[in-house]
């Protein structure tokens, strides 16, 4: 590290995207934070990042910024907002910024305000020569080289500046407010439902699906994660089926497909409690989105319907089977398919989801009792299938 970055103590990380972009930059900012003594890390992101605020143990600050060069629900066309937030950055006298970014989006903005705010030190991956907006610039080679995966993106830029973790993990915690809240609730729905198909409704098996996303591109159909839910419905004994309040409908449509233990979510669970709750499952049935990342953050398995649209989003570190077919139009970056039938995700059957949900069941106990046995040689605490310290396989099938 050089020895400005090594004097660096406050350092602003700059992720302005979305929730899952954020959770996918965690193990970069465990990375500067470790990596200096004393440091406050302070995070400016979007107010659907910004949601992320009380469960990221290594960031101190969270300031909520919807920059006008990145796409957000609503348009705010107020440039007072920005100068304003200039003023704020001078205020807060960082001694360093890093800029995070997809390779698809420009850090020169952001790298502009950091300078106008007068902070010494600024870092970002960068396609064009910034001149002096970027004191150290790491050359953008994405995807004409090589495509990473984000986390593994992000963890090679503030290694740049000698900023290194022994610990790849993302990172989320949801609270123990949050999982005793989660809790209560479990036990009221699985009341409803019937109640536990186990004598202790502590040890009930839950199966959480998750059938929104932000973009058309990467949404299977509700129909399917209904059918699909209703044949694994047999092994759980509750599925969850989460999304946001403009999900209702939805929801409503997967939970009258899966059947009488379907329990409807939409609306109802805040961020933590959506965490403690698929922390708590045993598998997480989900199209490419926020909770795929929330999933890996915890350790919960993950099938997840991902469409060909992106590669550097698949299930970090935990695992999973990601679902596609493959195209010629792989790797397309659209948030609508322009092909008819959209074939890379609606090729992905209901049989299909059903046959990667018990292999992978299988192999999440399998890995469990590995762990256990090892436990019992080595006298250390047996580690759950789903615990988040555990860094076991990865899968993607894709059928051409």
């Amino acid at each position: 590290m050089s020895a400005a970055w090594d004097r660096a103590r406050r350092i602003l990380c700059v992720r302005l995207d979305n929730l899952g972009d954020v959770l996918m930059t965690t193990p970069a900012l465990r990375a500067l934070k470790e990596s200096g003594h004393g440091r406050r890390l302070t995070l400016l992101t979007s107010r659907t990042g910004a949601a992320l605020a009380p469960h990221l143990p290594m960031v101190d600050d969270v300031w909520t910024y919807d920059a006008p060069w990145v796409k957000h629900p609503d348009a705010r066309g107020d440039p007072v907002i920005d100068l304003d937030m200039i003023d704020r950055l001078l205020a807060g006298r960082f001694d360093a910024a890093v800029i995070f970014t997809v390779y698809s989006q420009s850090p020169l903005p952001a790298a502009m305000m950091c300078w106008l705010a007068g902070i010494p030190l600024r870092l970002a991956h960068c396609r064009e020569n910034p001149y002096e907006l970027l004191t150290d610039r790491v050359p953008e080679t994405e995807p004409d080289s090589h495509v990473r995966h984000e986390v593994a993106r992000q963890l090679a830029l503030v290694r740049s500046v000698g900023a290194k973790t022994a610990d790849w993990r993302m990172a989320f915690e949801p609270g123990d407010a949050a999982r005793r809240a989660l809790q209560l609730r479990l036990r009221a729905a699985l009341q409803r439902i019937g109640g536990p198909r186990r004598e202790n409704p502590s040890a009930a098996r839950w199966l959480v699906v998750h059938p929104g996303a932000s973009a058309a591109s990467r949404r299977w159909p509700a129909e399917r994660f209904g059918d699909a839910a209703a044949r694994l419905a047999p092994l759980f004994d509750g599925i969850a089926v989460t999304g946001s309040a403009a999900e209702r409908a939805l929801v409503d449509a997967v939970c009258e497909r899966a059947g009488p233990r379907a329990v409807p979510l939409a609306g109802a669970l805040p961020l933590g409690e959506l965490g403690a709750l698929i922390e708590t499952a045993d598998l997480l049935l989900s199209n490419n989105s926020g909770p795929v990342h929330l999933a890996a953050a915890l350790g919960t398995p993950v099938v997840d319907l991902y469409a060909l649209t992106n590669p550097q989003h698949t299930p970090w570190r935990v695992p999973h089977r990601a679902l596609n077919v493959d195209v010629p139009c792989r790797n397309c970056y659209r948030s609508v398919c322009n092909q008819p039938g959209h074939p890379c995700l609606l090729g992905v059957s209901v049989d299909d989801v059903v046959d990667a949900t018990h292999a992978l069941l299988r192999g999440s106990a399998r890995h469990a009792q590995r762990a256990a046995a090892r436990a019992a040689v080595h006298g250390a605490e047996p580690v759950a299938a789903n615990a988040s310290n555990v860094i076991p396989f990865a899968h993607v099938i894709t059928r051409s």
